[in-house]
């Protein structure tokens, strides 16, 4: 089922929860990343660990053969902002910033995220511009989640509320023309969900709709350039960059974090959906 104008794949319970499992696939690749960030290690050794576990969960690298993009994943470093191209002579040093986006197809249902991760011991300024993007980030989960809860939700909400995240944080560019995008048996897919804008316009938040969240911002100005390989992109000033992202699922009683681990509960508690289990209580 599609909706009319921005031909949006709606999703059964029955489809989101393969969405699910091509999510939590994406979640193990990145948790193995990140454990493996260190200085020495280079962004190709990263690439090697996301394609091992994606395949041996079953699942096919979303990335890799995507408009010819040769790798599992996208591999950021300070002031690139996304895409750019694992290789072996990009190796880690103490204080960079990497940012990591992976993508699994699993029976078919594509699970897409990001991560941004400090190498060794990094500036706190760099640190917080993360943590800045990753609240950025759950902020517009949530507005999407009340505003499909309240059926008054638009897809605008989200933009604002990412942008009204990075706004109160501080003086932070946020990157022009990048955002999230829907996805499903796609991995692109409409609509294009900006990380900025004014609320209450575009597509109703309707249940069966799948969203990739993701945040994009800097240090200095928003403004990027696409380097001569045709996919890293970087900002104009020469500013560190950070990126996060998680696929999400809107359902009749709330939202599915497919590629958090506690499908987002500890972030948004009552908004997420019955169909990712409470945690238990403790023994005794």
């Amino acid at each position: 089922m599609r909706r009319h104008q921005l031909d949006i794949q709606l999703k059964t319970p029955e489809q989101i929860e393969k969405m699910r499992a091509a999510g939590l696939v994406v979640a193990d690749a990145l948790a193995r990343m990140r454990a493996a960030v260190a200085p020495g290690v280079s962004t190709a050794d990263l690439d090697a660990i996301a394609e091992s576990v994606i395949r041996g969960a079953g699942a096919v690298p979303s990335f890799k053969g995507y408009h010819g993009f040769p790798a599992t994943i996208c591999s950021s470093v300070n002031e690139q902002i996304v895409h750019a191209i694992p290789a072996a002579d990009q190796v880690l040093r103490e204080g960079d910033l990497i940012s990591i986006d992976c993508g699994a197809v699993l029976d078919g249902w594509h699970g897409d995220a990001a991560i941004t991760v400090g190498v060794g011991e990094v500036r706190p300024e760099l640190l917080r511009m993360a943590e800045v993007a990753e609240d950025a980030m759950w902020a517009g989960i949530a507005a999407a989640a009340r505003g499909m809860l309240n059926r008054r939700g638009r897809l605008t909400d989200i933009s604002f509320a990412v942008e009204r995240a990075v706004r109160a944080a501080g003086r932070y560019g946020i990157v022009e023309g990048y955002g999230g995008h829907g996805i499903g048996t796609e991995m692109h897919q409409d609509p294009h969900v900006l990380n900025h804008g004014r609320p209450g316009r575009g597509p109703r938040l309707v249940p069966g709709m799948a969203l990739a969240i993701e945040p994009m911002i800097t240090m200095g100005s928003p403004r990027s350039v696409e380097l001569s390989d045709g996919w890293t992109v970087v900002t104009r000033d020469g500013s560190v960059a950070a990126h996060v992202e998680h696929s999400m699922a809107l359902l009749d009683d709330g939202v599915w974090v497919l590629t958090a681990p506690d499908g987002g509960r500890a972030r948004l508690g009552d908004l997420v959906t019955a169909r990712e289990p409470a945690p238990s209580a403790p023994a005794g």
